[in-house]
């Protein structure tokens, strides 16, 4: 057996690409997550969103908080379902516009510029009508009451 001239390069620069950053995968799945928290008392900031974010980056840079993430009881179905189907469900979908509505309730109620008011609520409405447009989940038969 000959040995080629010129050695083959594998797929060692990728794998020290990734492990070099590592490290801003992993701040911006914690500062995701913590903003995700944050959402959950915070009305208007979202929390799902934040949550999809940091299980995403938590895959490539803390399998640790990736697989507690996957193992939590409200958010593990939710990152499951967006990961395997790109899906959302029906409650998810429900509780989210529901959240929306009233923050721009709110937001009519209190703020005073017209083009904040604006933009947050078209912000809102085009963010409302993509995850509409997202698909249910394999089995999902819940039905809102």
């Amino acid at each position: 057996m000959s040995r080629p001239e010129h050695p083959v390069v594998s797929d060692v620069p990728a794998e020290r690409g990734r492990v070099r950053f590592r490290w801003a995968w992993w701040l911006l799945a914690y500062v995701s997550l913590g903003t995700g928290i944050v959402g959950i008392f915070v009305p208007g900031l979202p929390t799902t969103v934040f949550i999809l974010i940091s299980a995403w980056a938590a895959s490539r840079g803390s399998e640790r908080l990736h697989n507690r993430l996957l193992a939590h009881p409200q958010f593990g179905p939710a990152i499951r379902n967006w990961q395997a189907h790109g899906a959302v469900s029906r409650r998810g979908k429900w509780m989210a516009s529901l959240t929306m509505a009233v923050c721009a309730g709110i937001m009519l109620w209190c703020v005073p510029v017209a083009w904040v008011k604006g933009i947050s609520i078209g912000s809102m409405a085009c963010v409302a009508l993509w995850l509409w447009t997202r698909p249910l989940p394999p089995g999902d038969t819940h039905r809102p009451r």
